[in-house]
């Protein structure tokens, strides 16, 4: 078995945020449109159209900001390699957590330590391997600065509960460390009437810069915008202009026709509200159904409470997946893209370790082949019984059974 994560799966394969796979909102397209004629470019950190939009976004949430401590930029990826590069020190981060978090620690040459995460969600440490990760570091002469956390997930797809973020803030704030809260996910989750959000920024305001991607829930992948919203204090202050530093260094604005159509999602017009529940009610009820066929397997997989993912321990079925040669996740990626005709990212692209054998399944992938079927997803009222998410749905099936059955077969007898 493979144990050195270095050179296995294509140097430059990030896996994406998963897609929902859906086809723009035609308002949306207007307004990118109608703006693409300007000339001007947008000024680095964001005009002050998209800057108030963010503002009022934010205070909406309950984290009211004044334009002066928001930063926008073309994605949030640019914003964490500028926070990063901003802060200095040793970055921290979950494991497993969204595969774009470490890479922009590596590329400053920062050092990046994985901490382990509750049994009751993935996107938060642990608070008691947080702080031994701390000391630990501490007294190798490290230098820990920063935790990157987030509630909503990617790539497991839970929910933190409040109790437990609770601990873990707290825990990084007797440690003096800074958090960025990656909060992309927040308006995508499942079930809203029934989870209790608590953003860390409510806890500990003059210590958290919270970075929202719109690709989350308000725009295509393919339209790269993010916000950042930064405390309020003199830090703040400090911090945000750095920030600008290092995004007109690397040249990281927003288009003008992104940006346009970013303000306009974000001060959440009706008919951008309405696609944005209606895409949450889809990718939910698809979730549930593919997670339900892996747990049936006996895969396992904690309920996704949020965006559009699941993330799949196939640890017990190892004996099935040795005999066809998958002895790390990134046979497994290679195994599972093949068979299900969709990317099957392993889980050491987020950071888990490569013997593991857990990979991270998208359902915008399931909702169809075409424009015209995905779109039809979207307005049937039934869209689990439309032929082509049963197929897909069944091909899930036929897979992850086949592994169960050919495991049974392969366990010893007792």
């Amino acid at each position: 078995m493979r144990t050195d994560p270095e050179g296995h799966g294509p140097v430059r394969y990030g896996p994406p945020l998963p897609d929902d796979g859906l086809p723009v909102l035609p308002e949306l397209t207007a307004v990118l449109a109608a703006a693409a004629g300007r000339p001007r470019a947008e000024p680095v950190g964001g005009g002050t159209p998209l800057l108030e939009a963010a503002c009022d976004y934010a205070a909406r949430r309950g984290l009211p900001a004044e334009p002066d401590h928001v930063a926008a930029a073309p994605g949030a990826p640019s914003l964490l390699l500028a926070l990063t590069a901003a802060l200095g020190g040793d970055v921290l981060v979950p494991r497993p957590c969204a595969a774009w978090w470490a890479p922009y620690a590596r590329l400053l040459g920062r050092p990046v330590f994985h901490v382990a995460t509750p049994a009751e969600c993935g996107g938060v440490p642990d608070p008691y391997a947080l702080l031994e990760t701390v000391r630990r570091v501490r007294a190798e002469g490290g230098d820990p600065r920063l935790l990157v956390l987030s509630v909503a997930d990617d790539p497991t797809a839970t929910v933190a509960p409040p109790e437990v973020l609770h601990e873990t803030v707290e825990a990084a704030a007797g440690e003096g460390l800074h958090l960025v809260s990656d909060e992309t996910w927040r308006d995508t989750v499942h079930a809203p009437q029934e989870t209790v959000w608590l953003s860390p920024a409510e806890m500990l305001p003059d210590r958290v810069t919270v970075v929202t991607d719109l690709a989350g829930s308000l725009l295509p992948t393919g339209w790269p915008a993010a916000f950042a919203r930064f405390p309020a204090n003199g830090d703040g202050d400090g911090l945000h202009a750095r920030v600008l530093d290092v995004l007109t260094a690397l040249g990281a604005r927003v288009a003008a026709p992104v940006a346009a159509a970013a303000a306009h999602a974000l001060t959440e017009p009706e008919p951008v509200t309405a696609h944005r529940a209606a895409v949450g009610r889809l990718h939910a009820r698809v979730a549930a159904a593919a997670h339900a066929v892996v747990v049936g397997a006996g895969a396992l997989s904690r309920p996704p409470r949020a965006g559009r993912h699941l993330y799949v321990d196939l640890g017990p079925l190892r004996p099935a997946l040795t005999a066809h040669g998958v002895g790390d996740a990134q046979d497994l990626e290679d195994f599972l893209s093949a068979r299900l005709g969709m990317p099957a990212p392993g889980g050491h692209r987020f950071g888990d370790d490569l013997g593991a054998l857990r990979v991270r399944l998208s359902t915008g992938p399931l909702l169809g082949g075409s424009d015209e079927e995905r779109a039809e997803c979207l307005t049937s009222p039934a869209p689990l019984e439309l032929p082509h998410v049963q197929r897909a749905l069944i091909t899930l099936e036929s897979v992850f059974d086949d592994l169960r059955d050919d495991a049974q077969r392969w366990e010893p007898p007792r």
